[in-house]
């Protein structure tokens, strides 16, 4: 197994510590653990009180039932014995991908998307076959391009919904023609809903509508708690989730005592912590919205449903050149359209911090394409 290197994680790792303004991130805003419980209503005293007793000892093998149920409630009509507990969002994704996917198979990637979804495919040998996403389709899949990608050999439709990293949603109708589209060559869709959540309303998963739709996601973006690594897989068929669970064996056998637990007690109450999330989001895109349409060098003509836009660019400068000279400038720090293999263009984070530092940020930003502007008009 030879793994590309994982350009996304490369690029944000290394900076995000010494960057002055965070517009990289794609979680809402944190919680510490008093905020959470204050939040939430629960008694911080008595959940340290339980941790002080609590056995180091293996966790719960197939997830901690608590934790189980209130997953489940996050979606219609699943039940606990449908979810899998996993080390975060990466280990779900990885967990489904090696685990069916093999090296005669091919793959349909909807991009652009994390890079998990096409290079650990490739990785394992399949053939993986790109579907690019559209500003002009308002970043929706092409369902005639999509039919005319799959074969027989077509093991898994691969995409993130909401997008990242461009926020784009799938709305019901449209996942239910893709999941035809899978049924007709008898394929999985693998469908990362890791910022499912932000919308009006319930909005439809993987799950809801397709019996070999696979879905994945975690605590760390909309539930504001990714320092808990807590993830997880929920699919109703029942041969595909006994297979993720004989892998799972080999590669999480459990989740952390600690960290099922703590999810547990936050999302027994996940619509007050969506609706918080949503309240950021609001905020924050509110402050965005009005820069953006201050900035006569940057396209983006579309709705984001998630923590992040994707704004595409009218200079000839490579998007890892232009996002690594804003951020020794600026310290502003962006994620290069070249992580997500599409040139020109970057993902903007609003919904990380405090809102009056998002406004500096994209203030500073502004300034910098302003002189950008200058200087390239000066050497014509």
């Amino acid at each position: 197994m030879n793994v590309k290197e994982f350009k996304l994680e490369k690029w944000l790792n290394p900076r995000v510590d010494s960057a002055k303004f965070n517009l990289g991130a794609s979680c809402v805003k944190a919680f510490t653990v008093e905020e959470l419980f204050d939040f939430i209503g629960e008694d911080v005293n008595e959940f340290l009180k339980e941790l002080q007793k609590m056995s180091l000892h293996y966790g719960h093998f197939f997830g901690l039932d608590r934790l189980l149920r209130a997953l489940s409630n996050l979606y219609r009509e699943v039940t606990p014995d449908m979810v899998l507990t996993v080390h975060g969002g990466t280990g779900a994704n990885n967990m489904v991908i090696t685990e069916l996917v093999e090296p005669t198979d091919n793959v349909i990637a909807i991009i652009p998307n994390y890079q998990q979804h096409y290079s650990l495919p490739e990785s394992l040998g399949a053939e993986v076959r790109y579907l690019e996403l559209k500003e002009e389709n308002d970043y929706l899949p092409d369902l005639n391009e999509l039919k005319n990608l799959v074969d027989e050999k077509t093991k898994m439709i691969t995409l993130s919904n909401p997008n990242n990293p461009t926020g784009a949603l799938i709305e019901e109708e449209m996942l239910k023609e893709i999941c035809k589209v899978a049924e007709s060559v008898d394929a999985y869709v693998l469908c990362d809903e890791i910022y499912r959540g932000l919308g009006n309303g319930y909005m439809t998963s993987i799950v809801d509508v397709y019996h070999k739709g696979i879905a994945t996601s975690s605590t760390s973006k909309v539930f504001s708690m990714a320092g808990t690594r807590l993830g997880w897989i929920v699919t109703r068929d029942r041969e595909t989730y006994d297979r993720l669970e004989n892998r799972r064996s080999f590669d999480t056998i459990c989740c952390g005592v600690f960290d099922e637990l703590l999810t547990a007690i936050a999302l027994e109450h996940f619509d007050k912590i969506l609706e918080r999330s949503k309240e950021i989001v609001r905020e924050s895109k509110m402050i965005f919205d009005e820069w953006i349409k201050t900035q006569p060098y940057l396209s983006c003509n579309y709705e984001s449903f998630s923590t992040t836009a994707f704004i595409k660019y009218d200079f000839d400068i490579p998007s890892d050149e232009l996002c690594n000279d804003i951020y020794e400038k600026t310290g502003v720090l962006l994620c290069h359209g070249d992580c997500f293999e599409i040139p020109h263009s970057f993902r903007i984070g609003y919904a990380f911090g405090d809102p009056k530092v998002l406004d500096e940020g994209l203030r500073i930003l502004g300034d910098y394409f302003t002189d950008l502007k200058s200087k390239k008009a000066a050497t014509v």
